[in-house]
């Protein structure tokens, strides 16, 4: 199982935010979400927003750093990428 995290860059409502995500499956990641008590609302689309101080949380409990572009890539690479705008 693996699941990666992106650096906390992305602004919203007063704080920093990462995009946590699966490269295999949804299920994996709202499993490995759950385990790190990760409320269900935070996930959008095709990952979950984590705020900045939940970052240190999720690399401690196994989530692989990578960069905002290598999110992108690997969902894409995965099929799992569901841009804003589209009906699933």
């Amino acid at each position: 199982m693996t699941v990666y995290i992106d650096p906390p860059t992305w602004p919203g409502h007063g704080r920093l935010w990462s995009h946590l995500i699966s490269d295999q499956s949804y299920d994996e990641l709202h499993a490995f979400a759950a385990s790190i008590g990760c409320p269900p609302r935070a996930f959008e689309r095709d990952h979950y927003d984590l705020p900045s101080h939940r970052y240190a949380d999720a690399v401690a409990a196994g989530a692989v750093e990578v960069s905002s572009r290598e999110v992108v890539r690997l969902l894409v690479g995965a099929g799992l990428r569901r841009p804003k705008g589209r009906a699933w």
